[in-house]
């Protein structure tokens, strides 16, 4: 499989450029218009929309997957190599020296993106009819959803990373909207705002990178920008801080402190999040980016290391994670590991890290969703701890639960199995640029990550829907009455189960996606001779290794969890456990890496201020005053003083000439 997408990547190399657009592709920009337009105007009406500015929420992202089918059946019914087209909008500053344009860019890179995040967003916003139908704000949350898929759209359909940059910092602010949405409620208010200044590190990442190639090209488009030769230094140093970006946005090593905080939101916030927007983000630039990182396999080592730390870190969380939401949370960090991870093995892994993104976008928004539905049965409670037996009372959400456990699991023949072991093969390869030894590195990791995964979500499942009800009692002052969901609920979980099942294998047949993909990879290695390599293991010794090891943690799981009693309390634990439960203690260590620090300089700068600064200014004035004192002492009115104070200088005066003289 591998090798015949390897093969199909051309070796000649000529400029990039970009067709100009036509038929349903001229109309592209409303994908962006009609949410961000449904957006503006639930929020200038307000309250006089409450009772039905949900239904023009729930519609507007609709139309905007309408008209993506529309661009996408175009598309197809172009030769691969001529379906990129530019669509140009508007000059930003137009007469300059400096040709700034806001325009789009509608490829298969972007036009898969726009797929995901309409549908799937879609999707999200009917099960959410259902979910906030008794909250008094309910019209405000769709507004904010509707701002969010504008500002993902406009992040992956940008013509350059100016464009980009405008729907990166709108998914910023509508997570910090969204995140915080009930911000009545203090610790919700702090993870809003955590999440928010956490990405603006990553974001001053990527203006830097900006800078840099407005330095280097005199443009930040990306047909001069991928079409052009940065040389190894310039490429590295734009590399990096693209990456630095990504950590930010994507929730990598070291900027992921904010992902789990952010559970705070809505469920649906959650799903949208993790499933179609922000978190993928940093991914897309990777893959995007590639004509960078083919240049400089220093910043692309660098890519591929933070995202095996990343997977065995979100991994490792999620085994002792209590709270339902927070295991999620870890395993979308993980999951994303795995994608930075191929998106820096080179131009065979960037094809199988964006199928991987969108297979994941299915299972985990339904996973997230399920994980609605059971809080919405539960009292919004999370502690998996208290759940148990639910199977009985809610098989519609067991079912779609289910099936997102095993497409995260890769299981055959589940969405997952296609695209996350695509990533474990290519983990294997050996890579010129790294050395002999990397293939072995990065290939366990991956390997050990997904038994990881198969024991935390399998825990995950067990604990909520199977063994004894450990439900919340009368006598403990919080009973519940689990109950399966209402249809706006339930029906999105069993459409999305359709594509956990089946996406991954249909989108896999003659290698259709990895195909679709090839133009944009074929931009990204800009003409220079793509390796054929060979696993250093067959690739049918790692299917079989694969399952083996996910086998593995589903019987440790089951083991632990279904054939032994269930603690209600959180039970004594060791170090690493301990540990895990405090996220690998990474906000302490961000307190004393950063935090600590600028508090300590804060405090500095406003001590030398108010002692040094303030006393040089303060000490002028009361210098200024005492001089005044001793100068209006002299003048004193009486004519007899001045002549004394007159004759005392003459006599002085005479007396310094004399004693020069001599």
């Amino acid at each position: 499989m591998l090798n015949v997408f390897l093969n199909t990547l051309p070796t000649a190399g000529e400029a990039v450029s970009y067709g100009e657009a036509t038929g349903a592709a001229n109309y592209a920009w409303l994908m962006i218009a009609i949410p961000l337009l449904s957006s503006l105007f639930l929020l200038v009406l307000g309250r006089r929309a409450d009772k039905w500015g949900h239904w023009i929420g729930m519609l507007a992202p609709w139309a905007s997957f309408v008209i993506g089918v529309m661009v996408l059946v175009e598309m197809l019914g172009r030769a691969p190599e001529a379906r990129a087209q530019s669509v140009n909008l508007w000059h930003w500053l137009p007469g300059s020296a400096v040709d700034v344009s806001f325009g789009l860019l509608l490829d298969p890179l972007s036009i898969a993106f726009v797929m995901l995040v309409t549908f799937v967003g879609s999707l999200i916003h009917v099960y959410s009819v259902g979910y906030m139908e008794h909250d008094t704000d309910r019209r405000r949350f769709f507004a904010y959803l509707n701002l969010f898929v504008a500002a993902m759209l406009t992040l992956v359909l940008g013509n350059s990373y100016l464009v980009l940059f405008v729907g990166w910092e709108g998914v910023g602010l509508a997570s910090y909207l969204l995140i915080g949405f009930w911000n009545q409620v203090h610790d919700n208010a702090v993870a809003a705002k955590k999440a928010f200044v956490m990405n603006r590190v990553g974001d001053l990442g990527l203006l830097i990178a900006m800078m840099a190639m407005f330095a280097r090209f005199g443009s930040v488009d990306f047909a001069t920008v991928l079409g052009s030769e940065a040389g190894v230094g310039w490429a590295t140093f734009i590399g990096l801080f693209l990456l630095l970006a990504a950590c930010g946005k994507s929730a990598q090593f070291p900027l992921q402190a904010w992902l789990g905080d952010a559970m705070a939101g809505p469920t649906p916030v959650s799903a949208l999040i993790h499933a179609a927007t922000m978190v993928t983000a940093g991914v897309y630039l990777m893959v995007r980016s590639g004509a960078i990182y083919t240049q400089t396999p220093g910043a692309s080592l660098a890519v591929a290391i933070i995202g095996a730390v990343t997977l065995l870190f979100g991994a490792i969380v999620g085994c002792a994670k209590d709270d339902m939401k927070k295991v999620l949370a870890a395993s979308t960090m993980s999951q994303i590991g795995y994608m930075m991870l191929g998106a820096g093995l080179g131009p065979v892994g960037w094809a199988f890290a964006i199928f991987h993104l969108i297979m994941h976008g299915f299972f985990k928004a339904q996973l997230f969703l399920s994980a609605g539905t059971v809080m919405h049965a539960m009292s919004e409670q999370v502690n998996i701890r208290r759940f148990g037996g639910l199977a009985k009372v809610m098989k519609i959400t067991w079912f779609a639960f289910l099936v997102g456990w095993l497409a995260i699991l890769g299981i055959p023949p589940f969405s997952g199995f296609f695209s996350k072991d695509k990533i474990i093969e290519v983990a294997f390869m050996p890579n010129p640029n790294f050395g002999e030894w990397y293939p072995w590195v990065f290939g366990l990791v991956a390997l050990f990550g997904a038994g990881i995964t198969a024991f935390y979500m399998s825990r995950l499942f067990f604990l909520i829907f199977h063994g004894e009800a450990r439900w919340t009692t009368a006598e403990e002052g919080a009973p519940v009455h689990p109950h399966e969901a209402n249809a706006w609920m339930t029906v999105p979980l069993l459409v999305l189960s359709v594509f956990s099942i089946a996406a991954g294998g249909l989108l896999s047949v003659g290698n259709l996606f990895v195909e679709w993909l090839a133009p944009v990879v074929a931009v990204g290695t800009r003409g220079t001779e793509v390796a054929h390599p060979e696993p250093v293991l067959p690739p049918t010794v790692l299917i079989i290794l694969t399952l083996a090891v996910v086998v593995f943690g589903v019987a440790v799981a089951y083991v632990l969890f279904m054939r032994r009693p269930v603690e209600k309390a959180v039970p004594a634990a060791g170090a690493l456990v301990t540990a895990a439960r405090n996220d690998l203690y990474q906000d302490q260590v961000n307190d004393k890496l950063f935090v600590t620090p600028v508090m300590a300089l804060a405090d500095g700068v406003e001590v030398t201020d108010s002692k040094v600064v303030d006393g040089v200014v303060e000490g002028s004035g009361k210098l200024s005053l005492a001089l005044g004192k001793l100068g209006a002492g002299l003048h004193s009115g009486a004519p007899r003083r001045y002549a004394g104070w007159t004759l005392a200088g003459t006599v002085l005066a005479l007396c310094l000439v004399i004693v020069t003289r001599l």
